[in-house]
């Protein structure tokens, strides 16, 4: 059983708009995820509460940090009781708007769109890949994980029946900006990039660029640094 804590008071209101409280910190989305999986976890656990300590050895997100991160979004938990795990999963959901499916468009389905295709954890957290687009004739027209592969010309015409706002972008670097510019075109809002550039964007978009690359070579750093410590 969780130790009783001093939360603050429970609200059954909306989660109050960012807006209303300032721009929330990137970082505060990204822990938010962590939260979000921990209570996952937890609810099919059957935990029923929980406090902010506990999340603290769940996650290694400091327990003022995690009481931090909430209060941009209006009041959770009750005084002496903590955070009801089923409640808090799904008002952060919301929060994250992935209380609902979220469609996306994957462009590039080489190895690693069929990888991302394949990946069950999208459709978990109500990211489903409606279409996935190439320019390659040898992928266009082929079904891979349910999935159909539609020529990349015919991206904006889709997208304006599918409504998607989001997409993946996974191609190779010298096609990076041309597509970029033609998921905007076509509506796409967000764009997760896995290509090895940092494309130009319009101000409303959103842009998340993974590299690999960049953290393993962050990690090899940081064994390096162990070593020269005479750490192993």
């Amino acid at each position: 059983m969780p130790k009783p804590e001093t939360a603050p008071t429970a609200s059954a209101a909306s989660p109050v708009s960012p807006s209303a409280t300032g721009k929330v910190p990137t970082p505060t989305l990204e822990r938010l995820t962590t939260y979000l999986r921990c209570l996952i976890d937890l609810g099919a656990s059957g935990v029923e509460t929980i406090s902010s300590a506990e999340i603290e050895r769940q996650t290694g997100v400091n327990a003022a940090q995690f009481r931090k991160d909430l209060s941009y979004f209006g009041e959770f938990g009750k005084p002496g009781v903590g955070y009801n795990v089923a409640e808090l999963e799904g008002r952060i959901a919301r929060i994250l708007q992935i209380h609902k499916v979220q469609p996306v468009l994957l462009i590039g389905a080489g190895n690693l769109g069929a990888a991302l295709m394949g990946y069950p954890g999208l459709r978990e957290h109500k990211f489903h890949i409606v279409a996935a687009f190439d320019n390659d004739p040898h992928k266009v027209g082929k079904r891979q994980w349910d999935i159909d592969v539609l020529d990349l010309r015919r991206l904006h015409e889709v997208n304006e029946v599918l409504g998607a706002r989001i997409a993946i972008l996974a191609v190779p670097a010298s096609a990076a900006q041309t597509v970029t510019e033609k998921l905007v075109d076509a509506g796409i809002r967000a764009i997760l990039n896995f290509a090895p550039i940092i494309p130009r964007v319009p101000r409303h978009i959103v842009v998340r660029n993974v590299s690999f690359l960049q953290e393993l070579a962050v990690l090899s750093y940081h064994l390096t640094e162990g070593g020269r410590n005479g750490k192993k």
